[in-house]
């Protein structure tokens, strides 16, 4: 496994955790899958697709009736707090949609993809999808639209903490707010601006409708603007966290053992296996684990490599000592 306990100056692995294993008769030099196998890999379950996303909806709206039902206090904090991962799964279903693999039609892809999953989660699908393609294209590249999630790893543990905290307090999140509002301003971003406002006044209307107008901000602003900004931090970092600009993804990319209990909260539908979908962006979320497999199997995925848990990713991502701030 590999190994993150001693403090670090640099996330990259070094050369010799490297082995050049590639090509072989099943992947091309960069990982890919040989033709026949990535047609394979590429097929999209657009039924089972269509049922994830009445699951996405069913964990969202089941978290939000159940803290009604219990009626406590506690029950709307841990509402609060697991509307986070509700928001996750919404995130990586448009993450499918905005790759075009969502459903096979161009045309039902993007409608569910804005108007059932990302504009309910306050995403322009549009913009994300031209700006992801464009981290696709050369992470860590000139255009890399995250780059300031990723860059500057490891950190001390003081400063990861400061950077959680205005996520949690939801610093982070009133700052993507202005700037969706801010884009009303703008004559090319407005009309997705206000699909995106449309579907947060439908969310409105419905909570009047039902006698508590107050489920909206409590139960679905605030957990956007903090619980989901902690996740999809934590998540970031443990994708690309420290790494660097290189044609082997496995310098600018991540790798996790997955869980259970990470799949629930941080990376949910097969998100954790991300070196492998950086590998071949064309591949669905649910064959990742099987290009997964592959790379491993062809020895360009080793133990050493690979992160027993999030939470040891994460102590590696946050062991500068302070000393070297």
């Amino acid at each position: 496994m590999a190994t993150v306990m001693e403090p670090r100056t640099t996330m990259v692995p070094p050369a010799e955790r490297l082995p050049r294993v590639l090509p072989t008769d099943r992947l091309t030099e960069s990982g890919m899958p040989v033709p026949e196998l990535r047609a394979e890999l590429r097929q999209i379950a657009d039924v089972r697709n269509a049922g994830q996303v009445l699951l996405a909806w069913a964990q969202a709206l089941g978290t939000i009736a159940l803290a009604v039902w219990v009626g406590h206090p506690l029950a709307y904090l841990a509402a609060v707090v697991l509307m986070g991962p509700a928001f996750a799964r919404f995130a990586i279903i448009g993450h499918e949609a905005a790759h075009k693999l969502l459903f096979p039609n161009k045309r039902v892809n993007d409608f569910v993809g804005r108007w059932l999953v990302a504009y309910p989660a306050f995403v322009p699908l549009e913009a994300y999808r031209r700006s992801h393609f464009a981290h696709h294209k050369e992470e860590f590249g000139p255009n890399e639209p995250d780059m300031n999630l990723y860059v500057g790893y490891p950190v001390t543990p003081a400063s990861l903490r400061r950077k959680l905290w205005r996520d949690a307090r939801g610093t982070s999140g009133w700052k993507n707010l202005k700037g969706l509002l801010g884009a009303l301003r703008s004559e090319t971003a407005r009309p997705v601006a206000l699909r995106i406002l449309g579907a947060q006044a439908v969310l409105l209307a419905a909570a009047i409708a039902v006698g508590r107008w107050w489920l909206y901000p409590l139960l679905w602003l605030l957990p956007w603007m903090t619980s989901w900004r902690v996740i999809n931090r934590l998540r970031a970092i443990a994708e690309h966290g420290g790494m660097q600009r290189s044609k082997d993804r496995r310098e600018t990319t991540h790798h996790v053992r997955q869980s259970w209990l990470a799949r629930f909260f941080i990376v949910p539908l097969n998100t954790g296996w991300h070196l492998a979908h950086h590998v071949d962006m064309g591949v669905p979320w649910r064959n990742l684990p099987r290009l997964h497999a592959e790379l491993e199997a062809a020895g360009y995925i080793t133990a050493d490599l690979t992160y027993p848990s999030y939470r040891a990713l994460w102590r590696a991502l946050a062991s500068r000592p302070a000393s070297e701030r």
